[in-house]
């Protein structure tokens, strides 16, 4: 457990940490290259991008030469790669070093749940898995907290060089807790076209959807890559029905649950997307909190996770996963209701850590935010762990990688996709609603768009009637993306309840016939 925390859990580390180090990053290093704006979105989404293109090829590559093997040379290639990208002398080093860290990330974030898949079984394999969601939500709320201290009082560097001590410590767990296993099935030869068709396709559709919400949609790279990813998706299913040896057997799908519980993961990891996107930016640019006041409002859900998700896990491996993927994303969109009635005029949290009579909850936390964030925090709480349980019990373990690593790439190809498409709605629906509320106001005219913009305050030289006019359109943009996010939640409740069946899980490990 130690191996696989720390293991998966510096990829999530990695990516809010250096989140918070990215306009520090912006102004030390040098580039002749590529622009900063530019350099710092391939620092932070070619990252991601290739961490989702290449995780089917990372799952499969498991199940076929050895979960530890494989574990192992990620946790190696990823430690190695993050002091590249901590002694980077430029932009375009840091770059190509991140690049390189999201291919062997790729490694580790299936791997992790394919070695508890076939280290543990039954009620014990639920709560491990319980445990794992636990402490890697716990990894990812510390993250820019401890980013945002290392970059202030160390540097942007000790980001990434923080992960060389997580990294020894994975190995060395690894080389003593963690025995071999692999597909004992598994013959011929890899498929390595099947693996790099699957990469275009997901890499291509996560990039370009992420690319271009970052450009507004004023990109060609943006259009180009989601057409290339388009195109190599739709060719993977005749693909892997042709190919002697597949890289992703079609007969995985027919698992019931397998295709239930990765279409929910969709819509429902879709919503949650959006959700911790437009939150942030609308409670700092439309209502004003502070970043930490913003960040501290997120932190009862996340409590909620690290507490429940163990518990939860064990629950759904002993009665069935179908009660808590059912209650979980309803509430998830009973909290984002709440979230959609939250007025223009609710008053902030203004925590000033230097004068303690502002550490004051107005009516505004107790009444609009914290409700809406408790209530969905409690449905998160309830949808990760059982997600994951009932992913793993409905693949045979010798795909435990693959399976792990299919659900993985399709959360993140969903999340941007989805945000991309409301981006595009809040666009559409807040300067008409500008327009509408400032007579006269030419909204297409050169610089206002760059200057007044959905969900973000206005800069002060804006006319204070625009200023006004933005924060209640902005308002209503965030109660349109609520509601699009609480439809979708409710959806994936749905389809989990219509559509997941109660396993129980045999004790020597893997699946059994579903019990309906």
């Amino acid at each position: 457990m130690v191996a696989v925390i720390l293991g998966s859990g510096i990829v999530f580390l990695d990516g809010t940490v250096v989140n918070v180090a990215l306009e520090t990053i912006g102004r030390d290093l040098p580039s002749s290259l590529v622009g900063r704006l530019e350099g710092l979105t391939y620092v932070n989404s070619g990252y991601l991008a290739v961490l989702a293109a290449l995780l089917i090829l990372a799952g499969a590559l498991s199940d076929f030469y050895g979960r530890r093997r494989i574990f192992r040379v990620g946790l190696i290639g990823f430690g190695a790669s993050s002091a590249a990208c901590g002694l980077a002398p430029t932009m375009e080093l840091l770059i190509a070093a991140r690049l390189v860290q999201g291919a062997f990330g790729a490694l580790l974030v299936p791997g992790s749940l394919s070695i508890i898949t076939a280290t543990f079984a039954g009620e014990e394999r639920g709560r491990a898995i319980g445990l794992w969601a636990a402490a890697t939500s716990a990894e990812t709320i510390v993250g820019p907290i401890v980013g945002g201290f290392m970059v202030q009082s160390i540097s942007w560097r000790a980001a990434f060089l923080i992960n060389l001590p997580l990294v020894l410590a994975a190995l060395y767990a690894t080389s003593a807790g963690v025995d071999e296993s692999r597909d004992e099935h598994a013959t011929g030869d890899f498929d390595w076209l099947g693996a790099a068709v699957i990469a275009v396709g997901v890499g291509g559709l996560a990039f370009g959807a992420t690319r271009g919400q970052e450009r507004a949609w004023q990109d060609p790279i943006a259009f180009v890559a989601l057409g290339l990813g388009f195109l190599a998706t739709i060719s993977v299913p005749w693909l892997m029905a042709v190919r002697p040896h597949p890289l992703v057997p079609l007969g995985l799908f027919r698992s019931r649950n397998f295709t239930v519980v990765n279409l929910s993961t969709f819509v429902i990891y879709g919503a949650l997307y959006v959700t911790l996107t437009f939150q942030g930016l609308f409670m700092q640019g439309t209502l004003g909190y502070t970043p930490t006041g913003a960040g501290l409002m997120g932190l009862p859900a996340g409590v909620l996770l690290i507490l429940l998700s163990t518990r939860v896990g064990r629950l759904a491996a002993r009665i069935g996963p179908r009660l808590f993927l059912t209650v979980g994303p309803s509430l998830m969109a009973a909290g984002l209701l709440w979230f959609a009635r939250i007025p223009s005029t609710s008053d902030p949290w203004l925590l000033d850590l230097a004068d303690a009579g502002t550490f004051l909850p107005s009516p505004g936390v107790l009444v609009d935010v914290l409700p809406a964030f408790l209530i969905f925090g409690v449905g998160v709480a309830m949808l990760v762990a059982p997600l994951t349980t009932a992913l793993m019990g409905s693949v045979p373990v010798r795909n435990a990688g693959l399976g792990s690593a299919i659900n993985n790439a399709i959360s993140r190809v969903g999340s941007p996709l989805v945000s991309a498409v409301l981006f595009i709605a809040i666009t559409a629906t807040f300067y008409p609603a500008l327009a509408a509320m400032v007579p006269g106001l030419d909204v297409n005219a050169p610089g206002l768009r760059d200057a007044v913009q959905p969900l973000t305050r206005p800069p002060s030289f804006i006319d204070p009637a625009v200023t006004a006019a933005a924060r209640e359109a902005s308002t209503d943009a965030f109660h349109l993306a609520m509601l699009v996010a609480a439809l979708l939640c409710a959806t994936g409740a749905a389809v989990n309840g219509m559509g997941i069946r109660n396993q129980p899980l045999l004790a020597s490990g893997g699946t059994s016939t579903p019990a309906g």
